[in-house]
C-alpha cells in the first residue's frame, strides 16, 4: 500500500494528503529492524574493539580480555544477524551492503591490531585480506551472470578465523598459546583453499553467463 485507509482520507477512497510521505515513513522505519540494528552494533563494536585493544601498548591482560568480550560480541551478532534478516523477512538495501562490511571490518581490525603488536606475522594478515578484498571483488566482477553462494568450506574458514583471532587477543601463555598457532595455520589454509574454490566458481559461472549471452543474442538474429 502507498497511501492511507479510504476512512482515513474522509472516506473517498483517495489518499490523504501526505500520504506519500506517510509511505515513505514506513519505509524507512522497516531500516530500524533487528537484523539490522545487530549490523550497526558491530560497526560500533570495531573502533571499540580497536581502542581497548590498544590500552596501554596493548599489552594489559586486562585490555585485552575487554577487547575479546567486543570481538567475540561482534562474532556472534554476525552469526544472529543474517539468520534473523532470512527468517523474519528483513533484507533490506542497508543490510545487504553493511552486513560484509562489518563482518570484514571487525576481521581486519584484529588481524592489523595484531600484527602491528608483533603478535602475529604480517604475512597472515595480508593472505587472510588479500583471499576476502579478492573475494569480494570478484562477486562484483560476476554478478550480473549470477551469485556464488556461501559454502560450507568459507562458513569453516570463518569459524576458525574469528576463533584464532580471538585467541590471539587473549593474552594466552603455555599450552593454549601454543594451540591457538594451530587454529590460525587451519584458518590459514582454509583461507586459501576456499578462495581458491571461489575463483573456480566464478570462472565457471563468468562462463555459463557469457555462452548464455552469445545464445540468446544468436535466437534474436
Amino acid at each position: 500500500m502507498t497511501g492511507v485507509p479510504a476512512s482515513a482520507g474522509g472516506g473517498t477512497g483517495r489518499p490523504a494528503p501526505g500520504g506519500k510521505l506517510g509511505a515513505a515513513a514506513v519505509n524507512q522505519a522497516s531500516l530500524w529492524n533487528i537484523a539490522n540494528i545487530l549490523t550497526m552494533v558491530r560497526l560500533v563494536l570495531v573502533p571499540a574493539f580497536v581502542v581497548l585493544m590498544l590500552q596501554d601498548g596493548g599489552y594489559d591482560p586486562a585490555w585485552r580480555a575487554w577487547a575479546w568480550a567486543a570481538f567475540a560480541v561482534a562474532m556472534i551478532t554476525d552469526i544472529f544477524d543474517g539468520h534473523l534478516a532470512r527468517a523474519y523477512n528483513l533484507v533490506t538495501d542497508f543490510g545487504k551492503i553493511a552486513d560484509p562490511i562489518a563482518d570484514k571490518a571487525i576481521m581486519a581490525a584484529g588481524l592489523i591490531c595484531l600484527s602491528a603488536l608483533g603478535d602475529l606475522p604480517w604475512w597472515v594478515t595480508g593472505v587472510i585480506l588479500f583471499r576476502e578484498l579478492g573475494i569480494t571483488v570478484m562477486r562484483f566482477w560476476v554478478i550480473r551472470h549470477g551469485v556464488i553462494p556461501a559454502s560450507r568450506g568459507g562458513k569453516m574458514k570463518t569459524l576458525a578465523q574469528g576463533t584464532a583471532v580471538g585467541m590471539y587477543v587473549l593474552a594466552l601463555t603455555g599450552p593454549l598459546a601454543t594451540l591457538r598457532f594451530w587454529v590460525m595455520a587451519v584458518a590459514v589454509v582454509l583461507t586459501v583453499l576456499t578462495g581458491l574454490d571461489y575463483v573456480r566458481q566464478a570462472i565457471v559461472l563468468r562462463r555459463a553467463g557469457l555462452a548464455a549471452e552469445r545464445a540468446a543474442a544468436g535466437n534474436t538474429r
